[in-house]
């Protein structure tokens, strides 16, 4: 691979690669006659334009936060976690067994045993790839892949023959109680004499996001156990040499992995639809992959690729109700960003490394 100074392999690459993604997606708006500045203020304005533009933006971030974390944690350990989708939407199923336990009577104590749920249901949907990966060499990546559509299917399962209340047709659990309602950033603002936002989805999932973070930051870097993850992900060889059990770290960082995927239900499940349906997870597993790509497996930087997928999708979405773009383009977009910044990222920094000749 490429080397450039690390502020360059940070700062510089991701930039160039936005660029380019955004250019080209130029060009294709072009070609289909619409005018692509047009588009892009009313992506900016549709995004963060307004306290309801942020909300939307901030929800949708909350969910990549979580879903990146996980796939960062794992490929720090050197495996690649492409399951999240599916550890995200048992993780819903946990948060609801959770929150229709129990009349609850706030959402103060609601909120920390449906994050238990989530994160016990996400976890234990990543054990059986684990521990095939670390027992008996079946590869993760495969594993991972094919328990998203046993866990889709699963779900779809309990949500028809268990959860569903009776005498209702849709195919998803009762509405939770009352008690269960998550404060939205809306409502936190308000309590301290702030008017922001109005029927926004973004909650206080935001707030524990941003803390999951810092948490992670906190294994990986300052921690044992983090230490062994990055070892352990450098060299199995090393890492054996030193005394590190290539099934422990295996199955550890995949628990942890798929309870930060499990914990996005939250933000999904308890703090916007209030019960759990079909689908919940929407994709949010696969956008991880390319937020942790993009963020280098940072969690900054995951902070900051996740705003930038919850711009794409919330402006995504106002520029396919108020303009003659087709939404399938909107798709094209999200795919090229996924693809220069993901894909072809060693491309970009081939490109750049003759402004750094001392680094090779």
């Amino acid at each position: 691979m490429t080397r450039l100074p690390r502020w360059a392999d940070l700062i510089l690459t991701p930039l160039i690669s936005l660029t380019l993604a955004f250019a080209i997606s130029a060009l294709v708006i072009l070609a289909i006659g619409q005018d692509p500045w047009a588009a892009l203020k009313t992506m900016v304005t549709g995004a963060v334009g307004s306290s309801y533009g942020w909300g939307y933006t901030l929800y949708y971030a909350t969910n990549f936060i979580f879903t990146g974390l996980a796939v960062a944690v794992a490929a720090h350990a050197g495996l690649f976690n492409i399951g999240a989708e599916g550890q995200a939407t048992l993780g819903g199923l946990g948060v609801a067994l959770v929150c229709l336990a129990l009349p609850w009577p706030h959402w103060a104590l609601a909120l920390p045993a449906a994050m238990l749920g989530g994160a016990l249901f996400g976890a234990a949907w990543a054990l059986i790839p684990a521990w095939l990966q670390a027992k008996r060499g079946s590869h993760v990546v495969i594993t991972t892949i094919m328990f998203n559509f046993i866990a889709a299917a699963l779900l779809n399962w309990v949500l028809v023959n268990v959860l569903r209340p009776p005498g209702s047709q849709d195919p998803a659990t009762a509405n939770f109680p009352a008690g269960t309602l998550l404060p939205t950033l809306s409502d936190m603002a308000g309590a301290i004499g702030v008017q922001w936002g109005k029927a926004t989805p973004a909650n206080v999932s935001f707030l524990i996001a941003i803390a999951a973070c810092l948490l992670v930051w906190l294994l990986i870097w300052r921690t044992p156990l983090g230490y062994e993850i990055r070892a352990f992900g450098k060299s199995e060889r090393a890492a054996r040499y030193a005394g590190i059990s290539p099934v422990r770290i295996t199955v550890v960082a995949m628990l942890i992995s798929g309870a930060l995927a499990g914990l996005m239900a939250v933000n999904n499940v308890m703090g916007e639809a209030g019960r759990l349906v079909l689908n919940n997870v929407e994709g949010a597993g696969f956008i991880g992959i390319a937020v942790a790509l993009m963020g280098r497996n940072h969690p900054l930087g995951i902070f900051l690729a996740a705003l930038l997928f919850g711009f794409l999708y919330q402006g995504g979405a106002e520029l396919a109700l108020f303009s003659n773009i087709p939404r399938e383009l909107i798709t094209v977009i999200q795919a090229l960003v996924i693809l220069f910044t993901g894909a072809l990222d060693n491309m970009v920094r081939m490109l750049i490394a003759p402004l750094f000749p001392g680094e090779g």
